[in-house]
C-alpha cells in the first residue's frame, strides 16, 4: 500500500490526483489487477470523473453546494455539510490494472474531492 499525501488550498476543491495514483500503480509489482483508492477521512472523498475540461469539477462543486448548502445543521462543529457531501461523494473507489497502467477511460481523471479544507489529507491506493 502506498499513501499519497494530498494539501488543499480551499474549503472545497476537486483536486486532480491522476498522475499520482499512476506513479503509485507504477512503483508497484503489479502488472494486472485492480487499484483500490481509500480516503480515511470524514469529510473528505475520491470520485472519477471527466478531467479533459474543468467546467465539469467546478459543476460538481456547485452543484453539490446548492444541494448541500452551510449552516442549519446539528452538528456542532460547523461541517456537517462537509460530512454529508462526503457521503454523497464517497470514500473509496476500484480502477482495474492492466499492463501495468490504470485503465480510465479516454476523459476519465481520478479526483480528490475537499469539503473541509484547506488542508493536509492522505489517499491511501492498493493495488493487488
Amino acid at each position: 500500500m502506498e499513501t499519497l499525501t494530498v494539501s488543499t488550498s480551499s474549503r472545497v476543491e476537486m483536486k486532480d490526483i491522476t498522475s499520482k495514483v499512476k506513479d503509485a500503480i507504477r512503483s508497484s509489482d503489479v502488472d494486472d489487477g485492480v487499484c483500490t483508492l481509500y480516503v480515511p477521512h470524514t469529510t473528505a472523498g475520491i470520485t472519477i470523473n471527466e478531467s479533459a475540461d474543468p467546467d465539469v469539477a467546478l459543476d460538481i462543486k456547485e452543484k453539490l453546494a446548492e444541494l448541500v448548502p452551510e449552516g442549519g445543521y446539528r452538528h456542532r462543529e460547523g461541517n456537517a455539510d462537509s460530512h454529508i457531501k462526503s457521503s454523497l461523494i464517497g470514500n473509496s473507489s476500484r480502477v482495474l490494472i492492466e499492463d501495468g497502467s490504470l485503465q480510465l477511460g479516454t476523459w476519465q481523471g481520478v479526483f480528490f474531492a475537499e469539503f473541509d479544507g484547506p488542508r493536509t489529507r492522505k489517499v491511501w491506493v492498493k493495488a493487488s
